[in-house]
């Protein structure tokens, strides 16, 4: 069969492969390249059928149209242009080019030498030209027909104060859970089976985040030690839905995925990437973008163009601040968003995202183009507020309508439960949504996702199991991840039979998910913390595609569980917990109590009571916020945490009220067994407790 450029050519305004129901019209984004070749492949993607030059250029987009071509075509690009390391270009015609547009990606990525565009070993190393041609290694894009049945799918858009967030990965959640049928384990069928959503419902999930799940390769120095790159976190294709998690080899199978779950209540929030690419260094391969147009789409050294300047720890920074860059990334959240109906998106290491000119800018570019945007201001937007860059940390520093991470809130809540003195000022700023780091410019209480645990780092077992890492399965002489975790095994190092130190780790399991669920912003829980799931102490598993990685289902049974419902429950139940503005304290026109702190004895807390090292244990009375509509209806809760020994307490009068009901104890036998107030009232030894006005 023969393939040409029609002579009807028309340019559209769509970069990528758009199928137009006729035929396809290709077009590709390269402001240094010197010509653009189309090449066309075999269903298998093993053999290249024909090879064409795009006959059109405008404004450094290169495009044609075919004619007859449809969908299922397998494609790629070769970009002729200067072979210059030292000022930053890098084109090799040789080399295949993913087209960074593609919607799906056939095959996987099969390293050899012939994939990098310099000579591998040369004397003089990447600025050696390397001539073999890497299409037989490479993977290949797909034409799509976007169509597909949305009939009924309508998006939830949820407020921030009624979501609760499950960072979860489609291999890990799904691999050993013994209700998942075998054929659809470690697939986007297998994580919207019944099992799984059933799980998360009765759980009282809002949201699931998903790890990436654009396409990604395999880092070739894993697959040499026998690993595999299991949390995705090196995106090469950021419109391409991960091959590995297709059942079969059609992308709507994560369309169907996404309409599962909205049917059932719960949106779905993308983990991306759009910091870095799995290119690496100036010593990288050469798969999509080097290839296209180095010197646009990274950030090269401003004092050595040959060398890519990196904030992400991964070889490179992706160049968000060059126009047809920034469009790339538009483009791709909006596709998702629009054509895959998914309802936001957590940025990993988002402070990249906000260099311009290399620092960090809240009022950057890319914030920006996101906060004008119809489409994408309207989602839910998370950031990871840092990166490894000089000034990266910049939790409490992005702009509306973005929510951060907080690992504030997981170090804090750590040390509080393990004892460490001094942190009643801490734990207070935690409970009430970290006012020093988003009470400003307007922003809401709900700026902050407090968490526990995350994909990386201890899971919330491992955090009360292990003094130390143990990441030995790495392969890396367990130098990798973090060493400072504040956990603590409570007396044995990882599992143990002694039931006394079981005991204590239930309890404080109890104890730091109520504190999550009791705390002011935006709760998320990590896949299998709510039935005890261990990593062995593996606090960077990033490359265990195995049970050490994946979630283990044998604690369903585990009254923990029991426990995270019920928590979740409760704070449904009291949106005095969930507000969107900030609790300052200040009482309001009608002289009602936003919050107050109390001493054991029932008065006030004062400025030495806040500086007492030895203090553990806080006691809080909240309301609604006095900038509330509707204040009068709020009961108001009182709170205690205690992390030291067993004590009595007594309970304030406070806006009316004169009696109180317990509904919570962590250290009761049955913890959520409502109970009568007599005073004084004996408060358990490192517990949480909960209570509400009588008759509320």
């Amino acid at each position: 069969m023969s393939f040409s450029f029609s002579e009807l050519d028309f340019l559209k305004p769509e970069l990528g492969a758009e199928y137009t129901g006729q035929g396809t019209h290709f077009a590709v984004f390269s402001a240094h390249a010197e010509q653009m070749e189309l090449c066309l492949f075999s269903p298998d993607g093993k053999e290249e059928v024909a090879r064409m030059a795009l006959p059109k250029r405008e404004g450094d987009i290169w495009s044609g149209y075919i004619a007859g071509v449809g969908p299922g075509t397998v494609y790629g690009y070769r970009a002729h242009g200067p072979y210059d390391p030292k000022a930053g270009h890098r084109f090799n015609p040789n080399k295949l080019l993913l087209d960074p547009y593609a919607k799906q990606v056939l095959g996987e990525l099969e390293w050899d030498d012939a994939l990098y565009g310099y000579t591998i070993g040369a004397k003089d190393d990447d600025l050696s030209f390397d001539n073999r041609d890497s299409a037989p290694y490479m993977v290949k894009g797909i034409v799509q027909d976007p169509d597909f049945d949305w009939d009924g799918d309508q998006a939830i858009r949820r407020t921030w104060t009624d979501t609760i967030i499950y960072e979860a990965h489609v291999r890990g959640m799904t691999m050993t859970h013994p209700d998942v049928p075998d054929e659809l384990r470690g697939t986007f069928l297998g994580m919207c089976s019944e099992p799984i959503i059933d799980h998360l419902t009765k759980l009282g999930i809002s949201a699931v985040e998903l790890l990436p799940i654009q396409h990604f390769p395999n880092d070739r120095y894993l697959l040499e030690k026998g690993l595999t790159n299991y949390w995705g976190y090196q995106t090469l294709g950021f419109f391409a839905p991960q091959p590995r998690y297709l059942s079969g080899s059609k992308i709507t199978e994560f369309k169907t995925m996404v309409k599962a779950f909205h049917a059932a209540g719960i949106e779905v929030i993308m983990d991306v990437v759009y910091n870095h690419t799995a290119e690496g260094s100036e010593r990288g391969p050469t798969l999509s973008f080097r290839g296209l147009d180095n010197a646009s789409y990274y950030i090269l050294s401003p004092d050595d163009p040959r060398h890519t300047y990196d904030t992400t720890g991964t070889g490179n920074t992706l160049n968000v601040a060059h126009p047809m860059v920034m469009r790339m990334v538009l483009d791709s959240l909006r596709y998702w968003v629009g054509v895959m109906h998914v309802d936001g998106f957590r940025f990993d290491l988002a402070s990249t995202l906000g260099r311009q000119d290399l620092d960090f800018d809240r009022q950057g570019i890319f914030f920006g183009a996101i906060r004008q945007d119809p489409i994408l201001s309207g989602v839910k937007l998370i950031a990871e507020p840092w990166d490894v860059g000089e000034g990266g940390y910049q939790v409490g520093g992005f702009p509306h309508p973005f929510r951060e991470w907080n690992d504030k809130f997981r170090d804090d809540v750590r040390r509080f439960w393990k004892g460490d003195g001094g942190m009643a000022p801490d734990i207070a700023s935690r409970l009430t949504g970290s006012q020093l780091q988003f009470n400003h410019s307007d922003r809401a209480a709900t700026s902050s996702v407090n968490l526990l645990s995350a994909h990386d780092g201890f899971t919330l077992m491992d955090t009360v199991s292990f003094n130390d890492k143990h990441n030995e399965a790495n392969g890396e002489d367990n130098r990798d991840g973090h060493s400072d975790n504040h956990s603590d095994n409570m007396g044995a190092e990882g599992a143990t039979d002694d039931a006394g130190i079981r005991d204590a780790r239930s309890r404080r399991r109890r104890n730091m998910m109520a504190t999550l669920l009791l705390s002011q912003g935006v709760p998320m829980i990590v896949a299998g913390d709510e039935v005890g799931n261990s990593q062995g102490g593996n606090n960077n598993a990033y490359c265990q595609d195995n049970e050490i990685g994946w979630v283990d289902w044998s604690g369903l049974d585990d009254p923990f569980l029991s426990f995270c419902q019920k928590i979740i429950a409760l704070r449904k139940d009291h949106p005095e917990l969930r507000q969107e503005r900030f609790l300052t304290g200040a009482i309001g026109e009608d002289e009602r109590t936003e919050i107050a702190w109390y001493r054991p004895d029932g008065e006030q807390m004062g400025e030495e009571d806040w500086s007492d090292p030895e203090l553990r244990l806080l006691s809080v009375y909240m309301s609604y916020s006095a900038s509330t509509p509707d204040v009068e209806k709020a009961a108001g809760l009182f709170l205690v945490f205690n992390a030291g020994g067993d004590c009595d307490i007594r309970l304030p009068e406070v806006n009316g009220i004169t009696g109180w009901s317990r509904v919570l104890a962590t250290g009761a036998d049955e913890p959520f067994a409502e109970l009568d107030v007599r005073e004084p009232l004996a408060v358990d030894r490192e517990s949480v407790a909960v209570f509400v006005p009588n008759g509320a």
